[in-house]
């Protein structure tokens, strides 16, 4: 899982994917595969502890990663991985972010649970021009608030819906946020090594956990929890894929696309049915991802690198 190639300009071609626009169509890729992921984790987290679906399902990732990691460099590229601060608060992040989506789930219903995790984008936007130096236009912002009422609309926030499991998701996507704006600053780093490093992380947090409350999985579960190990290993992968060749406050937004499958994944495996209000926020977060995906079309012009970008429009906030 090494880098993937960049592709070539082409000034023959009418269209040429851009760097931006290969970012936000594996940032969607991702948020559906974690939303399988999610799904999946929700029904398992019903007879399996948290502690034992972080171990098990990290253990199918790391067989899956081995050989990669090991054509990237191995320990040796693990061991000299640059900006090793930031390397730990990344780990530390990933693994408190896995635990509590799985804590909040247990207790919710998965629509409401990723529902919750769709202020993440505000989150983000706002520490990508703090933190990041992403300049942020009038536009985008109106667009990522237009999106973030559409989360408004979907939750119909009452002093019911502020209930401790609540106050869990919403302290777990606030934490994924901070972990997007770190990624981006990791960019740099191989994708092996920071794939290695989350799911190692996530393999001993559920080593110390699982014992406390064990139950011994059917054939059937475990290769189940295998997979979810191996699904949320190519949704990272995509994810810090997305974050490595397009800004944060770009690709971020796209994470609205996650209540598109919670509506989808409810209905079908858990007989959840949509209220009007999820459906009405659901066409408005659309809308917002698909203003921001076309305006992003109309600022880096066919066929010019992204390392261009700046030259060709200095509005954008792309970095190299």
């Amino acid at each position: 899982m090494s880098s993937l190639p960049r592709p070539a300009a082409s000034h023959s071609s009418s269209f040429a994917l851009s760097g931006t626009t290969l970012g936000i169509g594996l940032m969607v890729l991702g948020i559906l595969l974690y939303s399988i992921n999610d799904a999946m984790g929700k029904w398992l987290v019903g007879a399996y502890s948290v502690g034992m679906i972080l171990l098990v399902r990290s253990l199918g990732a790391l067989i899956v990663l081995a050989p990669f990691a090991h054509r990237d460099g191995g320990i040796g590229a693990l061991l000299h991985a640059p900006h090793r601060g930031l390397q730990l608060l990344r780990v530390a992040l990933s693994t408190t972010e896995i635990g509590f989506f799985y804590w909040a789930v247990s207790y919710m219903p998965l629509a409401d649970t990723m529902t919750y995790y769709l202020a993440g984008p505000i989150y983000v936007a706002a520490m990508s021009a703090i933190f990041l130096k992403e300049k942020i236009d009038g536009a985008r912002w109106a667009a990522i608030l237009v999106g973030f009422v559409g989360v408004i609309i979907v939750l119909n926030p009452s002093s019911s819906t502020l209930s401790w499991p609540a106050l869990i998701a919403i302290t777990g996507s606030f934490v994924y946020s901070v972990l997007m704006i770190v990624t981006r600053q990791l960019r740099g780093t191989a994708d092996s090594t920071l794939l290695v490093f989350s799911t190692g992380a996530a393999f001993l947090a559920g080593a110390v956990l699982a014992p406390f409350q064990w139950v011994t999985p059917t054939p059937r579960d475990l290769a189940l929890l295998l997979l979810l190990g191996v699904v949320a290993l190519f949704a990272s992968f995509c994810v810090n894929r997305s974050l490595k060749l397009a800004p944060a406050s770009v690709v971020v937004p796209y994470q609205y696309t996650m209540l598109i499958w919670a509506v989808i994944f409810g209905y079908i495996f858990f007989n959840d049915t949509p209220k009007m209000s999820v459906l009405i926020g659901a066409a408005i977060i659309i809308a917002s991802g698909l203003f921001i995906f076309f305006r992003e079309q109309t600022r880096t012009p066919p066929g010019v690198p992204d390392e261009l970008a700046e030259e060709v429009a200095p509005s954008n906030p792309a970095q190299p």
